[in-house]
């Protein structure tokens, strides 16, 4: 069976003005200058998500809108209230609910459960397990065999972890 890569996409770095709600918090004027660069790093290097599934978070979807714009051809994203400041658990759920000729997906969502769902999935057996620590817009490649449903702690290899800074 074909891999299978998983992207997972923190929302780039967002403002915090008063009496607004964390759901609808905006980017920052950074968060706005680096959700770009990871469109254009996908695109540079040919990774073309057949599904994004983006959380309804107002940061995460114009981070998505910002990613889209520099990425080329983009499918349309599914904003999924689960994955509003989701666990990591509850993320891999979303995952194993892709369907099983989605070759690419993009996951755009919230810390602690990217950081989480990235270091469970990438976790060796019999090794200690190494948090990888997901800063605004850091963006991880995992791949792996086999299937959507099937998508287990420690079944990715973590192909590729970059920063704003490594964009």
């Amino acid at each position: 069976m074909a891999d299978k890569t998983l992207l997972l996409l923190r929302h780039a770095k967002s403002d915090w003005p008063e009496d607004v709600p964390d759901h609808d918090r905006p980017l920052a004027k950074r968060g706005r200058r680096d959700a770009p660069r990871a469109g254009r790093w996908l695109h540079t290097h040919g990774y073309r998500p057949d599904v994004v599934i983006c959380s309804t978070a107002l940061r995460t979807r114009q981070t998505w809108d910002l990613v889209a714009s520099n990425l080329g051809t983009s499918p349309a994203p599914t904003f999924e209230p689960r994955a509003y400041a989701a666990s990591a658990q509850t993320l891999l759920y979303l995952a194993r609910e892709l369907q099983p000729v989605t070759r690419v997906a993009l996951v755009i969502a919230h810390n602690p459960g990217i950081s989480e769902l990235a270091s469970i999935l990438a976790a060796s057996e019999g090794t200690t397990r190494r948090t990888i620590g997901f800063p605004t817009t850091g963006l991880g490649v995992l791949t792996f065999a086999g299937t959507w449903a099937d998508l287990a702690p420690g079944a990715a290899r973590l192909d590729a972890f970059v920063t704003p800074a490594d964009m």
